[in-house]
């Protein structure tokens, strides 16, 4: 049955108008990084700068050294997606697609710690990394979210959906269960990993307490907490600063979702039919 023509054009109409709602705010961030303070102070609602500049930008490249705290984000977030792509995918084959004692207790244990909020276990996690000699090092960064039990849950229901049969083949033919996974499951699973690949992403990227209390030198600084401290003067904060740095910040993120939405895409569509 096709929709009537007037009900398609009102759900383009406010389809439009859900895009420009969404893109208004980054299109106005990127102008109002590309004026003088002064202008910005003046007229932060204009959207032609009355003298572009590219100042700011070039202060996060020449004065502040952004580029180190861009490869210490790219480091962290990199052995954060690699390390939850692997982990959480051999914890979700196990729990779809093995059988051993206490396998319903673990995965209820999974989905318990996804309603835990991530607060209660701040503290502890802190001390524990405290502990290990891991504060203001890399591997403080990462290796608290290696893996998380959204990752298990994501990767566990769409294995569910892997025929047993597909398995049992591969077993006949002399597979055992770790060349099993990498050869058989992990690429048919290209659609949840892509997108465990970008909500992991996302979530180490824009990182800020953890990297705020466990971060303590310039050595080890991630890009928001650049963002944030190097932002403010003395006596006010350099808004041109702060919107040239969010942009860099957003842009990485965007190219990861333009080269991934396919298969983002294809795993919510696989979801929905299932």
């Amino acid at each position: 049955m096709e929709t009537p023509a007037p009900l398609q054009a009102v759900a383009y109409l406010l389809l439009t108008l859900g895009v420009i709602l969404f893109f208004t705010p980054f299109v106005v961030m990127v102008i109002n990084s590309l004026k003088t303070e002064g202008e910005l102070l003046r007229n932060p609602t204009g959207l032609i700068p009355q003298e572009l500049t590219f100042d700011n930008y070039l202060q996060w490249f020449q004065d502040l050294n952004i580029q180190q705290f861009f490869m210490t984000s790219l480091i962290v977030a990199t052995v954060t997606v690699a390390g939850n792509v692997v982990f959480c995918s051999m914890v979700g084959y196990a729990m779809a697609k093995m059988e051993f004692p206490g396998k319903k207790l673990l995965f209820a244990l999974v989905m318990l710690t996804l309603m835990v909020p991530g607060t209660v276990t701040f503290v502890p996690l802190f001390v524990l990394v405290s502990k290990l000699g891991l504060v203001n090092t890399l591997p403080g960064l990462f290796l608290p979210f290696l893996v998380t039990p959204l990752g298990v849950f994501l990767m566990r229901q769409f294995m569910m959906g892997i025929p047993n049969e597909l398995l049992e083949a591969a077993r006949l033919d002399g597979a055992k269960e770790v060349r099993l996974f990498f050869t058989v499951v992990l690429p048919l699973c290209g659609a949840p990993i892509a997108t465990l690949s970008i909500l992991t992403f996302l979530m180490s990227w824009n990182n800020f307490l953890w990297p705020l209390v466990a971060a303590q030198s310039e050595a080890t600084y991630t890009l928001p907490i650049a963002l944030t401290l190097f932002s403010k003067g003395q006596e006010a904060t350099n808004y041109g600063l702060l919107l040239a740095g969010a942009v860099l910040v957003i842009t990485p993120i965007v190219i990861l979702f333009l080269f991934l939405q396919r298969y983002f895409v294809q795993s919510v569509v696989s979801a929905g039919v299932k």
